[in-house]
């Protein structure tokens, strides 16, 4: 039904080529989708339904999100930082539905996961017609646009110095080229000359609002408007008892006149820094409108009764997930990860309390920085800090 060996595939020499050899795995597999829909009425969850459901499953489960964060990690912001004109037009119409794809694409496989898991443990033979059926017409549609726009722009856009530069960054991601390697002169010379020139906007003293929440609102609500790819993702930066600095991205779930709120698990390790060091730092940045944030600040614990609310309304399965992941403390494997989420799910019932060890912390800023690249790095900076009355002043810093 399918075969379990890899095509000869390009070297990443060729990554545009490398793209495309992942689209024909990736049709072959919707392919053994399709068959295995026909074989289970017949044959049931035999061996070769079970070898099926399972090379499904690991291609997609790894190999699907790699090609994925080859494309939104490097691909495409590549191609806006060299687009210009009519090319640049057409990639801001066609990133936010490329990445939207994206997230779509995951939804759809989260139910044929389950089903395909069961028909591989030879436990089920249940494999949904509809959901099969709107998978691959969302990945056929979704390579069709990249096939059609995307590949053919970068193939003609890209210097030899930029395709080397994405086939090391894919290399890199697979772990199949040493991180540590030094760059060739050409290459290392490429890198330090790596610069956009920003010019969108600008940002004036007469332009900003009084109060910095209410510009960060009025800011946010662009991005939104802009189709930032995520825009309530925010760097989170903490300090440990000891001095060193970490960060990670989280997701900023309210912002109002008391701070910027984000829910985790209070045992992490961002929960550890915070225990010894109450103050911290966001970023936000939104390349599309060459805009960044920055914000620091004190920073509380949400009340429990706020964080009771946002647990409530997240999906089931990530109430599970939170319950059962002791965050930042190692585990022997993926297996016991999983085993641990089915031990949670069995007795958790429909609606789980939310575990003490987890909920929400608002950073209450002291002093926030809107940052508007400008051309030729003299970008605008215009900064707020909280008087000691409450009040926010506020000042142009140099670039």
């Amino acid at each position: 039904m399918s075969s379990l060996l890899h095509d000869a595939a390009p070297d990443f020499t060729q990554p545009i080529a490398v793209l495309k050899h992942c689209h024909g795995r990736i049709r072959k597999q919707l392919a053994t989708l399709e068959k295995l829909l026909e074989h289970l009425p017949q044959h049931g969850a035999d061996e070769q339904a079970r070898q099926a459901a399972g090379a499904v499953l690991r291609y997609f489960e790894k190999a699907a999100h790699l090609h994925h964060d080859d494309e939104e990690q490097d691909l495409i912001p590549m191609l806006r930082a060299t687009a210009q004109g009519e090319d640049a037009a057409i990639l801001q119409a066609l990133a936010p539905t490329i990445l939207q794809d994206h997230k779509d694409m995951d939804a759809l496989w989260q139910d044929l996961h389950e089903q395909l898991t069961a028909i591989a443990e030879g436990t089920s033979t249940t494999l949904s017609d509809s959901a099969v059926r709107r998978f691959v017409a969302s990945y056929t549609a979704h390579m069709e646009r990249e096939e059609s726009t995307m590949a053919p722009m970068a193939m003609r856009l890209f210097s030899p110095e930029q395709m080397a530069r994405l086939g090391q960054a894919m290399q890199l991601r697979r772990g199949i080229a040493a991180p540590a390697a030094p760059l060739s002169p050409a290459l290392g010379q490429a890198v330090a000359d790596l610069r956009k020139d920003y010019g969108q906007a600008s940002l004036d003293e007469a332009d900003v609002l009084d109060d910095p929440i209410m510009q960060f609102t009025a800011w946010f609500e662009q991005a939104l408007k802009a189709e930032v790819n995520e825009p309530n993702a925010m760097s989170l930066s903490t300090v440990a008892a000891n001095g060193r600095p970490s960060s990670r991205i989280v997701l900023v779930k309210q912002f109002d006149a008391r701070g910027f709120s984000w829910y985790t698990n209070y045992d992490s390790k961002k929960g550890a820094d915070l225990r010894d060091n109450s103050y911290a730092a966001l970023l936000f940045f939104w390349s599309e409108l060459e805009r960044q944030v920055r914000i620091e600040g004190r920073v509380e614990r949400t009340a429990p009764d706020e964080s009771d609310r946002y647990f409530r309304s997240r999906p089931l399965k990530s109430r599970l997930s939170a319950i059962a992941s002791r965050q930042s403390a190692p585990i022997a494997s993926r297996a016991q990860l999983e085993q641990n989420y089915d031990v949670v799910a069995q007795g958790a019932g429909e609606d789980p309390a939310r575990p003490d060890n987890w909920g929400g912390y608002r950073l209450i800023p002291e002093r926030i920085e809107f940052w508007q690249g400008r051309r030729s790095r003299f970008h605008d900076r215009i900064v707020y800090e909280r008087q000691e009355d409450g009040s926010w002043a506020r000042q142009r810093l140099q670039p």
